[in-house]
Formats: C-alpha cells, structure tokens, sequence
C-alpha cells in the first residue's frame, strides 16, 4: 500500500522523574484542552491463579479515595470542572484518564498524584468494590446472553493462565481477598516506575513538567514486578466447545485463532486481513452475510492485540432456521481465498484510505493522542512510535497479508465456540 501522505510528526518530549515515572507530553494548542492519560503496567497476564480479578477490583478501588480526596470525590472534581473521565482493565494494563480545560491541568495532576501516592486500601472500600464488581458480574457476564462467549473463547485459544483467564477474575478469588492482600498488590503494581503519563493538549512545557515534578517527583518508587511469563505453544487449546447459554435467544458460533504478539510483520499482517474480513460495511463477511444472503443477526470480529500471542475472533449471531454450518463455511471459504490469492489492488486501496482516515481522527483528539502515546510508551518504551506506525501499516503488502492469513487462520489450528439455546427440559 502507498499513497502520497505525510502526516506531520507530533512534537515530543520526554523525561522521567528520579522515582522512574516516565513522562510523554505533546503540546496542541488547536484546542484549549489538556488530556492526561496515566497507565499502569498492570492488568490480568500479572494475576496468578487463586488471585484473580485483582487488577479489575483496583480499576473500582482507584476511585474510593486517598489522603486529600474524599471518596467518590475524584468524579466531582473534574465534572464540576467541566471534564471527563474514566479507567478501563485488559489484560495487559490499567488506565486512567481525564480531559479538562486547559488551566485545569493542575487538577488532573493533583488527582493522579494523590491516589499514586495515598490510596485509601480500607476493609470498607474493599467490600464494597468487591460487591460492585460482583454486581458488575452479574449483568454483564452472568444475566446477559452471550456474556461468557468471549471468556470461553480465550479459554479455549491460550493454554497459559496469565493468558487465558478473565480480566473480572473470580468471584471466589476475590472473597478470599484480604485487605493485605489489596495494600501489597497497590505497592507491587501502583508504583511510579511501574506506570507511564501521557499529556496532550494546550499546555506550556515547562509549566506542565514543573507541576509533574511538583505532585509526583516525592512519591516513592517501588521494587520492579517480575517479568510475567506468556509463552504459548502454537496449538490452541481446545479445538472444539458447545456451551449452553440459557438466556440467549439464537444459536451462535464463534472461531478464535492464535497469532503473533502485537506489532510484529506477522501480527501487522493479520490485523488488516481482520479489516478486509470484517471490519465495516464493505468488509468481505458483512456483505456476504449481512447485505448478501442476510442469513446473520449480527457479524462480528476483533483483533485482540497483547504483548505476548495474540488472538482474532470471527463470529455470528444467525437468523432464525438459518444453517450455522454453512454460515461458518462462508466465513472459511473468505479466509481460504485469501490464503491463495491475496487482498485485491482496490481492497489494498481501501484499506490505505482506512488506515490514514483513522490516524486523522485520532490526531484530532488530545485523549486518543494521550492514550497511543501512553501505550507505546508502556509496551514499546517509546512514544515516538505513534509517528510511524501509520507507514508501518501501509508498508504491508498483499502478499504479506495473504502469506500470514494462510499461516494463521486458513488452518484447523483454530477453536470453534457453538452457543446453542437453552435445551427444552432444563431449568
């Protein structure tokens, strides 16, 4: 793929504080916004098994207070302020975002800071988080039809636990919790030089790096986490699981794969045959299954993009009375003429206009510009990636692409999840 654009580089600059807190800002002055984006190098591969959940429960801890705010206060600092925020879990990391107004910078970093520094790791607090993730639990896994397809699936893909188990945890690992248990977590993971800050907006620089030091510089580092294993055989796990969902209206399937760590030529690959496959209304699988035969409910795919492998799903909630075999054998049938004759000369088109339309919007926004920058630096250890995978992307050929999905997904080395309706006689 080449088109001739060039993206303006984002203007960097980078430092890290004496406690090993590493710092990215990019100064935007188009808007008078500022977006912090703090990431901590935490998420549910770091969990050992009798201890999962751990990392999601923090995301809920993370708001109940520290030394100078009030629980629950964090919220109504920065709505009151006229910003937005929220924290999120995957696997592979916890964050925490905000954007404000531009002189609302000190806000946002004052709030980080206190909740790095001093979180409030009470008995209380820790009851009812772990009520509110239970609860969490219950209406969107257990009470919502297909809500456990996408743990099953993983399950089914990845045979090592730090890869296959769910980022909510368990709900027995997390009654066993002690409030121990929860302060040595926050001191092993909730350090300083186990996090990233990523800050986009209308800022001055030395403004902005004096008041990092000011709120983070005194906070104590930590001892280093140990290096999480997640080595993968290449088989996947299971091959093949039928599992009842009780509360799902329609039969559905979905096929998971094993692939390569995120951003190597092979992953790269995959992730844009994802996007020919399914990805959009012009995607190969929605027009044959959706606007084609209209045979499917819903299509769906992801690239599930880790550290360590990584996965794809590709799935579909059919119509009523519709055949799920032949269904699935549409979606081979994608894959397999991929594998032999590689994307077309206008889907590699396409898929440039995509990827440069993409990068546009995410230039536009201070919190998207936070959150890439704030991922590269935590799983790269460099920001400035942000400026060249664009040419990364479009640097893939048809011929990569074909090569990869013929290694990967044309392959019986795949599971395959049927979720069949609840069976007459049952409760």
């Amino acid at each position: 793929m080449s088109l001739n654009f060039q993206l303006q580089p984002l203007e960097l600059h980078q430092f890290d504080l004496a406690n090993g807190l590493r710092v990215v800002l990019n100064k935007v002055d188009s808007i008078p916004v500022v977006s912090l984006a703090v990431y901590y190098d935490v998420g549910s591969r770091n969990e050992r098994k009798g201890r999962t959940g751990f990392a999601h429960l923090f995301e809920h801890m993370m708001f109940q207070g520290s030394e100078n705010v009030p629980k629950a206060a964090h919220f109504q600092y920065i709505m009151k302020a006229g910003g937005t925020m929220n924290g999120t879990t995957s696997s592979e990391r916890t964050n925490y975002y905000e954007t404000l107004p531009a002189n609302e910078l000190p806000l946002a970093l004052w709030l980080e800071s206190d909740r790095m520094r001093s979180l409030a790791v009470t008995q209380e607090n820790l009851d009812n988080q772990r009520e509110a993730v239970k609860e969490e639990k219950r209406l969107r896994y257990d009470n919502q039809p297909y809500g456990e397809v996408f743990d099953l699936i993983n399950r089914m893909i990845f045979r090592n636990f730090s890869n296959s188990h769910s980022t909510i945890g368990s709900m027995e690992d997390l009654d066993a919790a002690t409030v121990d248990d929860v302060q040595d977590f926050f001191r092993t993971y909730y350090a300083p030089n186990n996090a990233v800050m990523a800050l986009s907006g209308a800022f001055e620089i030395d403004e902005a790096r004096s008041l990092i030091s000011r709120y983070f510089e005194t906070i104590p580092s930590q001892e280093r986490p140990a290096p999480v294993d997640v080595d993968e055989p290449a088989e996947v796990a299971e091959t093949y699981l039928e599992y009842e969902d009780k509360l799902a209206p329609f039969p559905a399937f979905l096929f998971g794969w094993k692939i390569p760590e995120r951003r190597s030529p092979e992953f790269l690959a995959l992730y844009l045959a994802g996007k020919l496959l399914y990805d959009g209304d012009s995607s190969r699988l929605y027009q044959k299954l959706v606007k084609g035969d209209e045979s499917v409910i819903q299509l769906f795919g992801f690239t599930d993009e880790r550290r360590g492998p990584s996965s794809i799903f590709v799935g579909a909630i059919p119509k009523p009375d519709r055949d799920l075999s032949q269904i699935r054998e549409v979606i081979m049938e994608e894959i397999r003429d991929l594998a032999i004759n590689a994307p077309t000369g206008a889907e590699m088109q396409k898929l440039a206009n995509q990827l440069i339309n993409d990068t546009v919007r995410v230039r536009q926004s201070s919190m998207a510009r936070a959150q890439q920058l704030a991922e590269h630096a935590l799983y790269d250890g460099d920001p400035a990636l942000i400026n060249s995978e664009l040419d990364e992307l479009l640097a893939v050929t048809a011929d990569q692409i074909r090569d990869a999905v013929s290694k990967y997904l044309d392959s019986e080395n795949r599971a395959l999840l049927d979720v069949v309706t609840k069976k007459s006689g049952t409760n």
